[in-house]
């Protein structure tokens, strides 16, 4: 199988996302669907999310990252199937496919900073080796409106044409930075927690897909209000790369009997060398992501 037919399987076609929609993540480096879930697909993903976190409280997250000051909740397709629906969304595999070419889900990690928290450095979430080497794409779904008032995503447009700058360490792998040009320096702020000159603060409905290239300059920002901002941050990266939950290692009979043969493909949970499906050598991915 490889990705278009995959896609073709699921009846997306690359309409799914328009011409100006396309110019508008090859430009902007982002660009937002509203009603991608509808009101009562919302209300379901936020009753699962507070179940889910209600059993695993401060340990939430803890198969790819506990974060201090927020609510967290990894490898959700083993503990629900509630978000299955996601794994359908014409919008996002249809970006995903456009921007990276051959794609698999990467991670999927639900995400609810507390009041007071969620400020982040500007930075970009992966390296790449020049210009316009992509390496995942994020689509936000967002389970709450998300305001001025409950910690908005920042994004620098343009900027994924930019240098990677301030790239989590565990998300380098054997990537070393080439010299950054004169051009790129002077970008770079002194400060990566101050203002930036032509920043935006997205806002956008419950229900909507924020569909972000992961190369663009962004960050969380400081959540005033107690407003929940639950958010599924559902990840696709090429297939050549590591997954950030490597899918497989988690993998129950539950999960794979229920995931149809094209959704078994865009998780690569496939056993190697079974169901005539190819499966790329890696480096070892231990640690790698988490």
């Amino acid at each position: 199988m490889y990705t278009k037919q995959a896609l073709h399987e699921l009846g997306i076609k690359s309409n799914a996302i328009s011409d100006a929609q396309k110019r508008q993540l090859d430009e902007q480096g982002f660009f937002i669907v509203e009603n991608a879930l509808s009101k009562d697909e919302v209300k379901i993903l936020r009753d699962e999310f507070e179940r889910i976190h209600a059993a695993e409280a401060e340990k939430g997250g803890h198969e790819v990252h506990v974060e201090p000051g927020a609510r967290r909740i990894s490898n959700i397709f083993n503990k629900t199937t509630a978000f299955d629906i996601c794994l359908n969304l014409p919008p996002v595999l249809a970006a995903a496919h456009y921007l990276l070419g051959e794609i698999k889900v990467h991670g999927a990690n639900l995400r609810d900073p507390n009041q007071g928290y969620g400020h982040q450095a500007l930075h970009v979430d992966v390296p790449k080796r020049f210009v316009d080497d992509w390496w995942v794409l994020n689509a936000m779904l967002m389970l709450d409106d998300m305001t001025l008032e409950n910690g908005p995503t920042r994004v620098v447009p343009t900027s994924q044409w930019w240098a990677p700058i301030n790239v989590p360490y565990v998300n380098q792998g054997d990537w070393e930075p080439e010299p950054i040009s004169a051009e790129d320096q002077k970008r770079i702020p002194a400060d990566l927690d101050a203002p930036y000159p032509g920043e935006v603060y997205v806002t956008a409905p419950a229900g909507s897909a924020i569909i972000c290239n992961s190369s663009m300059w962004h960050s969380g920002t400081l959540k005033k209000s107690s407003a929940h901002r639950r958010m599924l941050h559902l990840t696709y990266t090429r297939r050549d790369l590591p997954q950030q939950l490597v899918q497989i290692d988690h993998l129950t009979q539950a999960l794979y009997d229920r995931m149809s043969p094209v959704h078994r493909y865009l998780m690569e949970i496939e056993p190697p060398g079974e169901g005539g499906v190819l499966r790329q050598k890696k480096r070892e991915h231990k640690g790698w992501w988490n």
